[in-house]
C-alpha cells in the first residue's frame, strides 16, 4: 500500500551530496562491526524469504496498474474520535496505517517476512541481539523534511514508553534504539527476547521527531499527523467519514515493495452506526466495496437492481489465513467465572448447529482451537514431544490435557439439545451450584447471573437463543448494547462479564501469545488478555514458544499450549468463514491471482475508468 514521486534534478543533486557525506560515516561504522554478521534485504522469523534481493515487485500486483479513481469502504467500527491510533485513549480512524512508513513492510503472499522500505538493508550480529539498519537517504516526510534514523529511533522509544500497552509490552525487550548516523539505526535487544521482536520493531510506524517536539504524543487529536507514506489525510468529519489522498510525489513509490500498489487517488471510509444501514448505503452507491461477513445478507440480500443489472459484482476468494479466533470471552476476573466447570457448562448451552442452519445458511465452520486451520492446532492425543513439555506440570493440569483436546460440541440441531443441557447441568452440580426455585445458585449462595456486553446488535439473533437455553438451567443471563466509546472504555478497564473477541494469530505465533494469554498482561489496562488468563503452565509454554529456534519446535509448543488453553474453557468459540466474500461496484480492475493471505483490495486493485463510466458510478 505504498507509492512514490519523481525527484527533481536539484533535489537529486542535494540528496546525492548528502548521501555521499553519510556514506563515509556509514562505512566507518560498519567497518567496526563484529565478524560473523549477516546482511539481508529483509527479515523473516526463521530465515525464509521468498523474494530475492533484486526482486522487482510482489507477484500479486500488476506493475503497470493505472493510477486514479476512488475506493470507498465502510469500516466495521461505528465511529472514530482520534487520529492517534497508537495510544490507549480514543477510537482511532480507519486507515491511519496508509499514511506512515516503516523500516520494512510485509508481503501479502508470505507470513512472517518483511522487506526493506525506509531501510534498504539490515545487518544482524552473530548473537542476533543487535540489528543495524541502513536507511534510504531519499526518505522524506510529507512536508519535505528528511526522514532519518533519528526519527526511527524516536518512534520506537516513544512507542515503548508511551504507546498503547499492547505495543509497549511487545517492545519491552528492546533495550535501545539509537541513530549512529542519519542513515544508520541500531536496535539492541535483551538476551532471551521474543523471536519475532525484531520484525515487530521493523514494522512500526515512523513518526517525525521534530513534529512531536511540540505536541503531546499521548493526546487524542483530530489534527492530521505529519507522516511519510503513499497517502495523506485530506478531509474528515468526526464519526462520519475520513478521506485519504494519494501523494503524487511520494518518495518511495518506485521501490519494489510499492510497485503496482497504492493505485487509487482517493481512499474514503464512510462510517455507519448500523450494519443494515451500511448495506442499504452500499446498494445506493454510497461506498463501492465491502467484504460481506453476514451469511444471511450474502445469501438473500443481493436482489437489488444494481446487482441484477450487473453493475454490482460478487466474488469469493479462498481464505488461506488462520481465521480470527472469535468467540464469547469469559472475564475470569469475575468470581462467577472462577471455576472452569462453570465456564464449560455455559458453553454447552450454545447450539451452534441450530444457529448455523437457521441463522447463517451453514456458510461457516465452527472453531475448536486457538490455532484453527494451522499446524499449531492440537489434534488427537499428545505426541511424545508434546508430552515432554506437559509432563513436568501434570500435577497442575486436568487429566483431559493428556487425552483428546476438548472440541466444540456437536448438537442434534434442535436448538435445545437435551443431552448437552444434561451435561451442562451435571457440570454445574459438580462445581457446587444448586437450584433454588427457578434460579441456579453458586456455591456461595449468590445467583449465577451475568451480562453479554456489545456495542452492536449484530449478534443479537445468535445470543438470545443461547440465553434461552441458559435460563432453562436457572442461569440469569442478559444482553446489553452500549455505545462504542463506552464499550472500549469498559474493555480497557475489564469492566464486563462476557464480550465477543476476535484474536489474530500469526503463522509463527510469538508475541501475540503474551498479549492474549500471559499472566503478565492479565492486569495491564487495555491489554488483549480479555479473559484474564493467568495460568503458570500457559506462561511457561508461552516463554518456550517465544524462543523456539525451529518451526517444528514452535508448532509442538503451540499444540501443547492449545491443549492447556482449551481445557481452561476461557471462551465459547464462534465460527469462521473459509472464503473472503467480496461485493463491489464494477468499476475496478484486479490482478488475475490475488495475494495468498489477503483479498488485496486496497493494496492491488485499481480504478477502471471505462468500467466506471459504463456503470455510471459517481466518483466523490
Amino acid at each position: 500500500m505504498r507509492l512514490l514521486p519523481p525527484v527533481s534534478r536539484r533535489r537529486l543533486l542535494q540528496t546525492g551530496a548528502a548521501s555521499l557525506a553519510l556514506t563515509g560515516v556509514t562505512r566507518r561504522l560498519l567497518a567496526a562491526t563484529p565478524e560473523g554478521e549477516t546482511e539481508s534485504h529483509g527479515l523473516s522469523t526463521f530465515g525464509e524469504l521468498a523474494e530475492p534481493a533484486d526482486f522487482k515487485h510482489f507477484g500479486y500486483v500488476n506493475p503497470n496498474a493505472p493510477k486514479g479513481g476512488v475506493l470507498i469502504e465502510s469500516p466495521a467500527s461505528p465511529t472514530f474520535d482520534t487520529l492517534n491510533g497508537y495510544v490507549l485513549r480514543g477510537n482511532a480512524a480507519q486507515g491511519l496505517g496508509l499514511t506512515f512508513d516503516s523500516l520494512m513492510v510485509g508481503s501479502l503472499d508470505e507470513r512472517d517476512a518483511l522487506y526493506g522500505l525506509v531501510a534498504k538493508s539490515v545487518r544482524i550480529s552473530p548473537d542476533r541481539l543487535t540489528y543495524r539498519f541502513t536507511l534510504r537517504p531519499e526518505a522524506r516526510f510529507h512536508d519535505g523534511s528528511k526522514l532519518t534514523a533519528h526519527d526511527a529511533a524516536f518512534s520506537l522509544n516513544i512507542l515503548r514508553s508511551k504507546g498503547h500497552p499492547v505495543i509497549a509490552q511487545t517492545l519491552r525487550d528492546l533495550q535501545s534504539a539509537e541513530a549512529e548516523a542519519d542513515d544508520v539505526l541500531v536496535l539492541r535487544f535483551a538476551a532471551g527476547r521474543a523471536r519475532d521482536l525484531p520484525l515487530f520493531a521493523a514494522g512500526q510506524p515512523i513518526f517525525s521527531k521534530a513534529y512531536y517536539a511540540k505536541r503531546d504524543f499521548e493526546a487524542t487529536t483530530l489534527e492530521p499527523p505529519l507522516a511519510s507514506s503513499a497517502y495523506r489525510i485530506d478531509q474528515l468529519e468526526q464519526g462520519r467519514f475520513i478521506v485519504y489522498k494519494r501523494v503524487p510525489d511520494y518518495w518511495g513509490k518506485d521501490l519494489p515493495v510499492n510497485v503496482g500498489q497504492s493505485n487509487f487517488d482517493v481512499i474514503r471510509f464512510e462510517y455507519f452506526g448500523d450494519s443494515q444501514v451500511a448495506f442499504e448505503a452500499f446498494k445506493a452507491g454510497a461506498f463501492s466495496e465491502r467484504e460481506e461477513n453476514i451469511a444471511r445478507v450474502w445469501s438473500t440480500g443481493y436482489d437489488f437492481p444494481a446487482f441484477k443489472e450487473g453493475r454490482v459484482k460478487r466474488i469469493e476468494i479462498p481464505n488461506a489465513n488462520i481465521p480470527g479466533i472469535q468467540g464469547w470471552v469469559f472475564n475470569t476476573r469475575r468470581k462467577v467465572f472462577a471455576d472452569p466447570r462453570v465456564r464449560e457448562a455455559i458453553g454447552l448451552c450454545f447450539d451452534f448447529d441450530w444457529t448455523s442452519r437457521n441463522l447463517m445458511y451453514d456458510a461457516y465452520k465452527r472453531i475448536s482451537s486457538y490455532f484453527e486451520n494451522s499446524p499449531c492446532a492440537a489434534k488427537g492425543p499428545p505426541s511424545d514431544a508434546e508430552k515432554a513439555l506437559l509432563e513436568p506440570f501434570r500435577d497442575k493440569l486436568p487429566e483431559r490435557v493428556f487425552g483428546e483436546p476438548p472440541a466444540s460440541p456437536v448438537s442434534d440441531g434442535s436448538g435445545q439439545d437435551r443431552a448437552l443441557l444434561k451435561r451442562a447441568s451435571d457440570l454445574f452440580a459438580a462445581a457446587g451450584c444448586r437450584r433454588k426455585d427457578n434460579a441456579l445458585l453458586l456455591p456461595d449462595g449468590k445467583p449465577l447471573e451475568f451480562e453479554f456486553l456489545d456495542f452492536s446488535n449484530l449478534l443479537e439473533r445468535h445470543t438470545h437463543p443461547f440465553i434461552k437455553n441458559l435460563k432453562l438451567l436457572g442461569v440469569n443471563a442478559r444482553m446489553r448494547v452500549v455505545d462504542a466509546a463506552q464499550f472500549k472504555q469498559r474493555l480497557d478497564d475489564f469492566d464486563f462479564d462476557i464480550v465477543v473477541d476476535n484474536l489474530t494469530m500469526g503463522w509463527s505465533p510469538g508475541e501475540e501469545l503474551q498479549n492474549y494469554f500471559s499472566s503478565k498482561t492479565a492486569r495491564v489496562t487495555g491489554s488483549r488478555n480479555l479473559a484474564g488468563t493467568a495460568d503458570p503452565v500457559a506462561d511457561a509454554l508461552i516463554e518456550k514458544a517465544l524462543v523456539a529456534e525451529t518451526r517444528e519446535e514452535l508448532e509442538t509448543t503451540c499444540r501443547a499450549l492449545d491443549r492447556v488453553l482449551r481445557s481452561g474453557f476461557y471462551r465459547v468459540f464462534h465460527w469462521y468463514n473459509p472464503v473472503h466474500r467480496l461485493a463491489f461496484w464494477d468499476a475496478y480492475g484486479r490482478p488475475q491471482t490475488p495475494p495468498r493471505f489477503d483479498p488485496g483490495v486496497i493494496s492491488s486493485w485499481w480504478w477502471d475508468a471505462e468500467r466506471a463510466k459504463q456503470i455510471n458510478f459517481p466518483m466523490r
